[in-house]
Protein backbone atom coordinates (compact mmCIF):
# COMPACT_ATOMS: atom_id res chain seq x y z
CA UNK A 1 0.00 0.00 0.00
CA UNK A 2 1.41 3.52 -0.81
CA UNK A 3 1.68 6.36 1.68
CA UNK A 4 2.61 10.05 -0.24
CA UNK A 5 4.31 12.59 1.48
CA UNK A 6 2.09 15.49 2.13
CA UNK A 7 3.67 19.29 2.54
CA UNK A 8 1.36 20.15 4.94
CA UNK A 9 1.85 23.26 7.54
CA UNK A 10 -0.19 23.47 10.36
CA UNK A 11 -3.15 26.09 10.17
CA UNK A 12 -4.97 26.99 12.96
CA UNK A 13 -8.65 27.42 12.22
CA UNK A 14 -9.48 29.42 15.15
CA UNK A 15 -7.00 31.09 17.20
CA UNK A 16 -7.78 34.15 19.29
CA UNK A 17 -4.11 35.42 18.97
CA UNK A 18 -3.55 37.89 16.10
CA UNK A 19 -0.32 37.06 14.00
CA UNK A 20 0.47 39.48 11.82
CA UNK A 21 1.74 37.34 8.17
CA UNK A 22 1.57 38.21 4.43
CA UNK A 23 2.80 35.93 1.73
CA UNK A 24 3.60 35.69 -1.53
CA UNK A 25 4.93 32.74 -2.70
CA UNK A 26 4.28 33.56 -6.32
CA UNK A 27 5.97 36.43 -6.88
CA UNK A 28 5.35 37.33 -10.48
CA UNK A 29 1.63 37.12 -9.78
CA UNK A 30 1.77 39.42 -6.95
CA UNK A 31 0.72 42.94 -7.32
CA UNK A 32 1.97 42.70 -10.84
CA UNK A 33 1.09 45.86 -12.76
CA UNK A 34 -1.91 45.39 -15.47
CA UNK A 35 -3.27 46.51 -18.72
CA UNK A 36 -6.38 47.81 -18.88
CA UNK A 37 -8.16 44.51 -20.63
CA UNK A 38 -6.68 42.58 -17.71
CA UNK A 39 -9.12 41.34 -14.87
CA UNK A 40 -7.18 41.60 -11.46
CA UNK A 41 -8.54 39.18 -8.89
CA UNK A 42 -7.56 39.49 -5.48
CA UNK A 43 -7.18 36.35 -3.48
CA UNK A 44 -6.17 35.93 0.11
CA UNK A 45 -6.18 32.24 1.20
CA UNK A 46 -4.13 30.01 4.35
CA UNK A 47 0.08 30.07 4.03
CA UNK A 48 1.12 26.88 1.81
CA UNK A 49 -2.64 26.09 1.31
CA UNK A 50 -2.50 25.35 -2.55
CA UNK A 51 -0.49 23.67 -4.79
CA UNK A 52 2.67 25.63 -5.61
CA UNK A 53 3.88 23.15 -8.58
CA UNK A 54 7.57 21.47 -9.02
CA UNK A 55 6.48 18.17 -7.64
CA UNK A 56 9.62 15.36 -7.81
CA UNK A 57 6.59 12.58 -8.23
CA UNK A 58 3.52 11.46 -10.56
CA UNK A 59 0.70 10.41 -9.14
CA UNK A 60 0.00 7.12 -11.51
CA UNK A 61 -3.55 6.93 -11.13
CA UNK A 62 -6.02 4.35 -13.29
CA UNK A 63 -8.27 7.32 -14.61
CA UNK A 64 -4.33 8.71 -15.58
CA UNK A 65 -1.06 10.59 -14.22
CA UNK A 66 -1.36 13.79 -12.10
CA UNK A 67 1.41 15.93 -11.64
CA UNK A 68 2.06 19.61 -10.45
CA UNK A 69 4.52 21.62 -12.40
CA UNK A 70 3.51 25.14 -12.48
CA UNK A 71 1.65 26.78 -9.15
CA UNK A 72 -1.76 26.02 -9.35
CA UNK A 73 -2.33 30.20 -9.80
CA UNK A 74 -0.46 30.10 -12.89
CA UNK A 75 -2.21 27.44 -14.40
CA UNK A 76 -5.51 29.03 -13.70
CA UNK A 77 -4.58 32.59 -15.11
CA UNK A 78 -4.10 30.19 -18.56
CA UNK A 79 -6.77 27.92 -18.07
CA UNK A 80 -9.27 31.20 -17.62
CA UNK A 81 -7.54 33.22 -20.76
CA UNK A 82 -7.94 29.69 -23.05
CA UNK A 83 -11.61 29.24 -21.98
CA UNK A 84 -12.77 32.74 -21.68
CA UNK A 85 -10.48 34.62 -24.08
CA UNK A 86 -9.85 37.13 -21.08
CA UNK A 87 -6.70 37.79 -19.13
CA UNK A 88 -6.63 37.69 -15.61
CA UNK A 89 -4.35 38.40 -12.98
CA UNK A 90 -4.29 36.65 -9.90
CA UNK A 91 -2.69 38.92 -6.93
CA UNK A 92 -1.88 35.86 -3.64
CA UNK A 93 -1.84 36.90 -0.53
CA UNK A 94 -1.87 35.11 2.74
CA UNK A 95 -3.84 34.70 6.45
CA UNK A 96 -2.48 33.75 8.95
CA UNK A 97 -5.42 33.61 11.48
CA UNK A 98 -9.13 34.22 10.82
CA UNK A 99 -9.23 37.55 13.42
CA UNK A 100 -6.29 38.53 11.05
CA UNK A 101 -8.41 38.55 8.03
CA UNK A 102 -10.91 39.87 9.47
CA UNK A 103 -9.40 42.73 11.60
CA UNK A 104 -7.88 43.34 7.66
CA UNK A 105 -10.99 43.63 6.28
CA UNK A 106 -12.35 46.48 9.11
CA UNK A 107 -8.96 47.99 8.36
CA UNK A 108 -10.33 48.76 4.90
CA UNK A 109 -7.72 45.81 2.67
CA UNK A 110 -9.36 44.73 -0.19
CA UNK A 111 -9.70 41.55 -1.42
CA UNK A 112 -12.10 40.02 -3.78
CA UNK A 113 -11.82 35.92 -2.82
CA UNK A 114 -11.10 34.49 0.59
CA UNK A 115 -10.81 31.29 2.24
CA UNK A 116 -11.60 31.64 5.75
CA UNK A 117 -12.70 29.23 7.92
CA UNK A 118 -16.42 27.86 8.77
CA UNK A 119 -17.15 30.06 11.97
CA UNK A 120 -15.63 33.35 10.47
CA UNK A 121 -17.77 32.86 7.19
CA UNK A 122 -20.49 32.50 9.32
CA UNK A 123 -20.15 35.94 10.81
CA UNK A 124 -19.09 37.17 7.52
CA UNK A 125 -22.60 36.18 6.45
CA UNK A 126 -24.36 37.45 9.38
CA UNK A 127 -22.77 41.07 8.55
CA UNK A 128 -24.10 41.49 5.11
CA UNK A 129 -20.27 41.82 3.67
CA UNK A 130 -20.66 38.57 1.14
CA UNK A 131 -21.44 38.27 -2.56
CA UNK A 132 -23.73 35.90 -2.92
CA UNK A 133 -23.14 33.60 -6.27
CA UNK A 134 -24.45 33.98 -9.25
CA UNK A 135 -27.60 32.16 -10.25
CA UNK A 136 -25.77 30.20 -12.79
CA UNK A 137 -22.85 29.01 -10.51
CA UNK A 138 -24.78 26.23 -9.39
CA UNK A 139 -25.82 24.97 -12.78
CA UNK A 140 -24.73 21.33 -13.81
CA UNK A 141 -25.35 22.00 -17.26
CA UNK A 142 -22.60 24.37 -17.85
CA UNK A 143 -19.76 22.47 -18.50
CA UNK A 144 -16.72 25.01 -16.38
CA UNK A 145 -19.22 24.39 -13.45
CA UNK A 146 -17.02 21.83 -11.98
CA UNK A 147 -17.80 23.19 -8.32
CA UNK A 148 -21.31 22.09 -8.74
CA UNK A 149 -20.74 18.66 -10.50
CA UNK A 150 -18.07 17.56 -8.59
CA UNK A 151 -18.87 18.46 -4.99
CA UNK A 152 -19.47 15.93 -2.65
CA UNK A 153 -23.42 15.11 -1.77
CA UNK A 154 -22.57 15.17 1.98
CA UNK A 155 -20.71 18.71 1.78
CA UNK A 156 -23.77 20.03 -0.15
CA UNK A 157 -26.05 18.86 2.31
CA UNK A 158 -24.42 20.79 4.91
CA UNK A 159 -23.90 23.95 3.43
CA UNK A 160 -27.78 23.57 1.85
CA UNK A 161 -29.11 22.75 5.07
CA UNK A 162 -27.08 25.25 7.61
CA UNK A 163 -28.53 28.32 7.43
CA UNK A 164 -27.84 32.55 8.60
CA UNK A 165 -30.35 34.49 8.92
CA UNK A 166 -32.77 32.31 6.91
CA UNK A 167 -30.19 32.17 3.82
CA UNK A 168 -28.11 28.93 3.43
CA UNK A 169 -24.45 28.78 3.46
CA UNK A 170 -24.08 27.87 0.06
CA UNK A 171 -25.91 30.82 -1.07
CA UNK A 172 -22.28 32.63 -0.45
CA UNK A 173 -19.62 29.89 -0.01
CA UNK A 174 -18.36 26.93 -1.35
CA UNK A 175 -16.16 24.61 0.16
CA UNK A 176 -12.54 23.84 -0.14
CA UNK A 177 -10.57 21.50 2.61
CA UNK A 178 -12.90 20.13 5.49
CA UNK A 179 -12.29 17.30 8.56
CA UNK A 180 -12.77 16.38 11.38
CA UNK A 181 -10.84 16.60 15.13
CA UNK A 182 -9.75 13.86 17.24
CA UNK A 183 -7.24 12.01 19.44
CA UNK A 184 -3.54 10.95 18.05
CA UNK A 185 -2.25 8.22 20.39
CA UNK A 186 0.63 6.32 20.83
CA UNK A 187 -0.72 2.49 20.69
CA UNK A 188 1.81 0.71 22.79
CA UNK A 189 1.03 3.06 25.56
CA UNK A 190 -2.85 4.37 24.89
CA UNK A 191 -5.48 1.76 24.72
CA UNK A 192 -8.37 2.66 21.49
CA UNK A 193 -10.69 2.83 24.60
CA UNK A 194 -9.00 5.92 26.32
CA UNK A 195 -8.35 7.49 23.21
CA UNK A 196 -12.15 7.52 22.11
CA UNK A 197 -13.33 10.36 24.86
CA UNK A 198 -12.70 14.18 24.78
CA UNK A 199 -12.02 13.34 28.99
CA UNK A 200 -9.20 11.55 28.18
CA UNK A 201 -7.22 15.18 27.94
CA UNK A 202 -7.93 15.47 31.79
CA UNK A 203 -7.03 11.43 32.35
CA UNK A 204 -4.57 11.33 35.39
CA UNK A 205 -2.76 8.34 34.07
CA UNK A 206 -1.53 10.56 31.22
CA UNK A 207 -0.63 13.60 33.22
CA UNK A 208 2.18 15.92 31.29
CA UNK A 209 1.71 13.20 28.41
CA UNK A 210 -0.87 14.81 26.61
CA UNK A 211 -1.45 17.79 24.08
CA UNK A 212 -4.55 20.09 23.97
CA UNK A 213 -4.87 22.61 21.16
CA UNK A 214 -3.89 26.38 22.44
CA UNK A 215 -7.24 28.01 20.86
CA UNK A 216 -10.57 28.80 22.65
CA UNK A 217 -13.21 26.80 19.96
CA UNK A 218 -11.23 23.89 20.29
CA UNK A 219 -10.81 23.93 23.34
CA UNK A 220 -14.35 25.03 24.66
CA UNK A 221 -15.72 21.89 21.87
CA UNK A 222 -13.34 18.96 23.98
CA UNK A 223 -14.38 20.62 27.14
CA UNK A 224 -17.87 20.61 26.54
CA UNK A 225 -17.58 16.70 25.15
CA UNK A 226 -15.74 15.79 28.62
CA UNK A 227 -18.12 17.49 30.68
CA UNK A 228 -21.53 16.03 29.23
CA UNK A 229 -19.50 12.67 28.13
CA UNK A 230 -22.65 10.39 29.98
CA UNK A 231 -25.08 12.43 28.52
CA UNK A 232 -24.02 12.32 24.97
CA UNK A 233 -23.30 8.65 25.19
CA UNK A 234 -26.26 7.45 26.92
CA UNK A 235 -28.89 4.97 25.07
CA UNK A 236 -31.65 7.43 25.27
CA UNK A 237 -29.45 10.30 23.80
CA UNK A 238 -28.32 8.33 21.23
CA UNK A 239 -31.96 7.04 20.03
CA UNK A 240 -33.44 10.72 20.20
CA UNK A 241 -35.45 11.17 16.78
CA UNK A 242 -33.65 14.33 16.36
CA UNK A 243 -30.40 13.31 17.63
CA UNK A 244 -28.19 15.10 15.49
CA UNK A 245 -30.24 18.83 16.37
CA UNK A 246 -29.93 17.80 20.04
CA UNK A 247 -25.84 16.72 19.72
CA UNK A 248 -25.50 20.11 17.75
CA UNK A 249 -27.49 22.35 20.51
CA UNK A 250 -25.02 20.42 23.28
CA UNK A 251 -22.02 21.19 21.53
CA UNK A 252 -22.69 24.75 20.93
CA UNK A 253 -23.92 25.15 24.66
CA UNK A 254 -22.76 28.85 25.72
CA UNK A 255 -24.59 29.14 28.62
CA UNK A 256 -23.79 31.32 31.72
CA UNK A 257 -23.21 27.72 33.69
CA UNK A 258 -21.68 26.30 30.94
CA UNK A 259 -18.87 28.24 30.43
CA UNK A 260 -18.44 28.40 34.07
CA UNK A 261 -18.03 25.09 34.09
CA UNK A 262 -15.86 24.43 31.03
CA UNK A 263 -13.05 27.10 32.90
CA UNK A 264 -12.89 25.17 35.80
CA UNK A 265 -12.70 22.06 33.59
CA UNK A 266 -9.70 23.45 31.09
CA UNK A 267 -8.13 24.76 34.37
CA UNK A 268 -8.21 21.13 35.56
CA UNK A 269 -6.84 20.06 32.23
CA UNK A 270 -3.80 22.74 31.95
CA UNK A 271 -2.00 21.66 35.01
CA UNK A 272 -2.61 17.70 33.62
CA UNK A 273 -1.59 18.57 30.18
CA UNK A 274 2.44 19.05 28.76
CA UNK A 275 1.22 21.73 26.93
CA UNK A 276 -1.31 23.99 24.87
CA UNK A 277 -0.30 24.25 21.51
CA UNK A 278 -0.58 25.58 17.79
CA UNK A 279 1.57 23.38 15.45
CA UNK A 280 4.65 21.52 18.01
CA UNK A 281 2.29 18.75 18.86
CA UNK A 282 3.41 17.06 16.06
CA UNK A 283 6.74 16.66 16.39
CA UNK A 284 5.98 15.68 20.20
CA UNK A 285 4.33 12.85 19.08
CA UNK A 286 7.09 11.72 16.56
CA UNK A 287 9.66 11.64 19.00
CA UNK A 288 7.66 10.25 21.67
CA UNK A 289 7.64 13.15 24.33
CA UNK A 290 3.63 12.89 25.02
CA UNK A 291 1.46 9.68 24.33
CA UNK A 292 -1.60 11.42 22.77
CA UNK A 293 -2.83 14.90 21.57
CA UNK A 294 -5.91 17.17 20.28
CA UNK A 295 -5.69 17.25 16.61
CA UNK A 296 -6.92 17.95 13.71
CA UNK A 297 -7.60 15.38 10.96
CA UNK A 298 -4.98 16.60 8.57
CA UNK A 299 -2.24 17.21 10.88
CA UNK A 300 -2.66 13.85 12.80
CA UNK A 301 -2.42 12.04 9.05
CA UNK A 302 1.02 14.29 8.26
CA UNK A 303 2.00 12.81 12.07
CA UNK A 304 1.41 9.13 11.33
CA UNK A 305 3.16 9.80 7.90
CA UNK A 306 6.42 10.84 9.19
CA UNK A 307 6.29 8.41 12.62
CA UNK A 308 5.90 5.47 9.57
CA UNK A 309 8.65 6.38 8.12
CA UNK A 310 10.43 5.74 11.67
CA UNK A 311 8.37 2.63 11.79
CA UNK A 312 6.95 3.97 14.65
CA UNK A 313 2.92 3.74 14.64
CA UNK A 314 0.98 6.03 15.76
CA UNK A 315 -3.18 5.27 15.52
CA UNK A 316 -6.09 7.88 15.60
CA UNK A 317 -9.27 8.03 17.69
CA UNK A 318 -12.67 10.01 17.43
CA UNK A 319 -14.57 10.84 20.60
CA UNK A 320 -17.49 8.64 21.15
CA UNK A 321 -19.32 12.29 22.39
CA UNK A 322 -19.06 13.64 19.34
CA UNK A 323 -16.56 15.07 16.82
CA UNK A 324 -15.90 18.73 15.58
CA UNK A 325 -16.33 18.76 12.09
CA UNK A 326 -14.64 21.85 10.63
CA UNK A 327 -14.22 23.15 6.38
CA UNK A 328 -12.92 26.36 4.86
CA UNK A 329 -14.05 27.48 2.15
CA UNK A 330 -14.42 30.76 -0.83
CA UNK A 331 -16.65 33.55 -0.44
CA UNK A 332 -15.92 36.97 -2.43
CA UNK A 333 -16.33 40.38 -0.63
CA UNK A 334 -18.82 42.60 -1.28
CA UNK A 335 -15.63 44.93 -0.68
CA UNK A 336 -13.93 43.75 -3.36
CA UNK A 337 -16.48 42.71 -6.30
CA UNK A 338 -17.93 46.25 -5.76
CA UNK A 339 -20.65 45.31 -8.23
CA UNK A 340 -18.02 44.23 -11.28
CA UNK A 341 -19.30 41.59 -13.28
CA UNK A 342 -16.39 40.41 -14.72
CA UNK A 343 -14.14 40.51 -11.22
CA UNK A 344 -16.66 38.21 -9.86
CA UNK A 345 -16.68 35.55 -12.83
CA UNK A 346 -13.03 35.38 -12.36
CA UNK A 347 -13.43 34.61 -8.66
CA UNK A 348 -16.38 32.50 -9.55
CA UNK A 349 -14.07 30.86 -12.10
CA UNK A 350 -11.10 30.33 -10.00
CA UNK A 351 -13.88 28.34 -7.39
CA UNK A 352 -14.66 26.07 -11.00
CA UNK A 353 -10.87 25.76 -11.44
CA UNK A 354 -9.88 24.53 -7.97
CA UNK A 355 -12.64 22.09 -8.18
CA UNK A 356 -11.65 20.05 -11.51
CA UNK A 357 -10.93 16.28 -10.02
CA UNK A 358 -7.32 16.53 -11.27
CA UNK A 359 -6.90 20.39 -9.11
CA UNK A 360 -8.55 19.15 -6.16
CA UNK A 361 -6.16 15.88 -6.31
CA UNK A 362 -3.02 18.32 -6.85
CA UNK A 363 -4.26 20.05 -3.92
CA UNK A 364 -4.80 17.52 -1.32
CA UNK A 365 -1.58 16.00 -2.68
CA UNK A 366 0.73 19.29 -1.71
CA UNK A 367 -1.15 20.50 1.09
CA UNK A 368 -2.21 17.34 3.41
CA UNK A 369 -6.06 17.96 4.14
CA UNK A 370 -9.17 16.27 2.38
CA UNK A 371 -10.47 18.27 -0.50
CA UNK A 372 -14.89 18.85 -0.59
CA UNK A 373 -14.80 17.48 -4.04
CA UNK A 374 -16.07 13.55 -4.86
CA UNK A 375 -15.66 14.22 -8.20
CA UNK A 376 -19.08 13.94 -9.56
CA UNK A 377 -19.16 11.64 -12.46
CA UNK A 378 -14.96 11.44 -12.80
CA UNK A 379 -13.14 8.51 -10.73
CA UNK A 380 -10.03 10.40 -10.52
CA UNK A 381 -10.38 11.16 -6.90
CA UNK A 382 -11.79 7.94 -6.10
CA UNK A 383 -8.77 6.38 -7.78
CA UNK A 384 -6.61 8.71 -5.41
CA UNK A 385 -7.98 7.17 -2.62
CA UNK A 386 -6.89 4.05 -3.30
CA UNK A 387 -3.51 4.72 -4.72
CA UNK A 388 -3.18 5.82 -1.02
CA UNK A 389 -5.32 3.10 1.19
CA UNK A 390 -6.86 0.08 -1.12
CA UNK A 391 -4.38 -3.16 0.44
CA UNK A 392 -2.11 -4.95 -2.10
CA UNK A 393 -3.14 -8.16 -3.71
CA UNK A 394 -1.15 -10.53 -1.59
CA UNK A 395 -2.51 -8.75 2.12
CA UNK A 396 -4.63 -11.01 3.87
CA UNK A 397 -6.03 -9.16 6.76
CA UNK A 398 -8.27 -6.50 5.31
CA UNK A 399 -11.53 -4.72 5.46
CA UNK A 400 -14.16 -3.33 3.41
CA UNK A 401 -14.38 0.51 4.27
CA UNK A 402 -17.23 2.10 2.41
CA UNK A 403 -17.11 5.77 1.96
CA UNK A 404 -20.62 5.89 -0.40
CA UNK A 405 -22.08 8.35 1.83
CA UNK A 406 -19.36 11.47 0.66
CA UNK A 407 -18.95 9.86 -3.07
CA UNK A 408 -22.46 9.31 -4.56
CA UNK A 409 -24.84 9.99 -1.49
CA UNK A 410 -25.69 6.10 -1.01
CA UNK A 411 -24.08 4.75 1.96
CA UNK A 412 -24.59 0.91 0.28
CA UNK A 413 -22.91 2.45 -3.11
CA UNK A 414 -21.06 -0.97 -3.91
CA UNK A 415 -18.48 1.13 -6.53
CA UNK A 416 -17.53 3.52 -3.66
CA UNK A 417 -15.98 0.52 -0.99
CA UNK A 418 -12.62 0.69 -0.69
CA UNK A 419 -10.75 -2.59 0.65
CA UNK A 420 -7.80 -1.70 2.84
CA UNK A 421 -5.46 -3.34 5.61
CA UNK A 422 -7.46 -3.84 9.18
CA UNK A 423 -5.26 -1.48 11.21
CA UNK A 424 -5.58 1.29 8.67
CA UNK A 425 -9.45 1.65 10.42
CA UNK A 426 -7.81 3.57 13.41
CA UNK A 427 -5.05 5.40 10.88
CA UNK A 428 -4.73 7.85 7.93
CA UNK A 429 -7.64 6.81 6.54
CA UNK A 430 -10.34 7.27 9.65
CA UNK A 431 -8.78 10.76 9.88
CA UNK A 432 -8.83 11.49 5.76
CA UNK A 433 -12.44 10.07 5.00
CA UNK A 434 -13.78 8.97 8.39
CA UNK A 435 -16.37 6.83 8.28
CA UNK A 436 -20.16 7.41 8.56
CA UNK A 437 -20.99 6.20 11.50
CA UNK A 438 -18.14 8.72 12.63
CA UNK A 439 -19.85 11.69 11.01
CA UNK A 440 -23.18 10.42 12.54
CA UNK A 441 -21.64 12.14 15.81
CA UNK A 442 -20.01 15.18 14.20
CA UNK A 443 -21.17 18.66 15.14
CA UNK A 444 -20.14 22.35 13.42
CA UNK A 445 -19.29 24.72 15.71
CA UNK A 446 -21.27 28.12 15.21
CA UNK A 447 -20.08 31.62 15.62
CA UNK A 448 -20.12 33.24 18.55
CA UNK A 449 -22.25 36.71 19.01
CA UNK A 450 -20.46 39.61 20.39
CA UNK A 451 -21.92 39.22 23.62
CA UNK A 452 -20.92 35.39 24.05
CA UNK A 453 -17.42 36.25 22.18
CA UNK A 454 -16.64 38.41 25.35
CA UNK A 455 -17.69 35.91 27.81
CA UNK A 456 -15.72 33.13 25.90
CA UNK A 457 -12.90 35.08 25.39
CA UNK A 458 -12.71 36.25 29.17
CA UNK A 459 -13.00 32.57 30.10
CA UNK A 460 -10.05 31.59 28.03
CA UNK A 461 -7.96 34.28 29.50
CA UNK A 462 -8.54 32.95 32.96
CA UNK A 463 -7.70 29.60 31.89
CA UNK A 464 -4.45 30.67 30.23
CA UNK A 465 -4.06 33.36 32.02
CA UNK A 466 -3.69 32.90 35.87
CA UNK A 467 -7.17 33.56 37.54
CA UNK A 468 -6.82 35.93 39.92
CA UNK A 469 -10.57 34.91 41.36
CA UNK A 470 -9.44 31.83 42.23
CA UNK A 471 -6.88 32.65 44.74
CA UNK A 472 -7.41 31.10 47.91
CA UNK A 473 -8.25 33.20 50.76
CA UNK A 474 -5.25 32.64 53.03
CA UNK A 475 -2.72 33.79 50.06
CA UNK A 476 -4.47 36.91 50.66
CA UNK A 477 -3.55 36.71 53.80
CA UNK A 478 -0.43 36.01 53.72
CA UNK A 479 0.30 39.00 51.46
CA UNK A 480 -1.30 41.35 53.54
CA UNK A 481 1.16 40.03 56.17
CA UNK A 482 3.70 40.65 54.43
CA UNK A 483 2.74 43.96 53.04
CA UNK A 484 2.42 44.83 56.83
CA UNK A 485 5.27 43.88 57.68
CA UNK A 486 7.24 45.92 55.19
CA UNK A 487 5.29 48.99 56.14
CA UNK A 488 6.56 49.09 59.52
CA UNK A 489 9.87 48.11 58.73
CA UNK A 490 9.68 51.19 56.46
CA UNK A 491 8.37 53.42 59.07
CA UNK A 492 10.99 52.38 61.24
CA UNK A 493 13.97 52.80 59.59
CA UNK A 494 12.64 56.36 58.54
CA UNK A 495 11.56 57.16 62.41
CA UNK A 496 15.16 55.94 63.24
CA UNK A 497 16.77 58.14 61.05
Amino acid sequence: MKYFLRKIVSVSLASLIVIGSACAFLPSYAHAATSSDTITLRVCNWEEYIDEGDWDETIDLESGDIKGENSMVADFEDWYYKTYGKKVKVEYSCLGTNEELYNMLTLGDEYDLVCPSEYMIMKLMSEDRLEPFSNDFYDKNIKENYYSRGVSPFIKNMFDSNEINGEAWSRYAAGYMWGITGIIYNPDAVSKEEASTWTIINNSRFKRQITIKDNVRDSIFAAIGAIKSDKLTSKSFLASKDYKEKLAQEMNDTSDDTIKEVQEYLQEVKDNAYSFETDSAKADMITGKVVAGYQWSGDAVYTMDQADKDDFTLNFAVPKESTNIYFDGWVMLKSGIGGNDEKKQAAQSFINFLSMPENAVRNMYYIGYTSVISGGNSDVVFDYLRWNYEADDDEADTVEYPLGYFFSGDSDDEKYILTIPRDQMDRQILAQYPSEDVMERSAVMQYFDNDKNAKINQMWINVRCYNIANVPPWVWIMVDVVIIILAAAYIYNRTKK
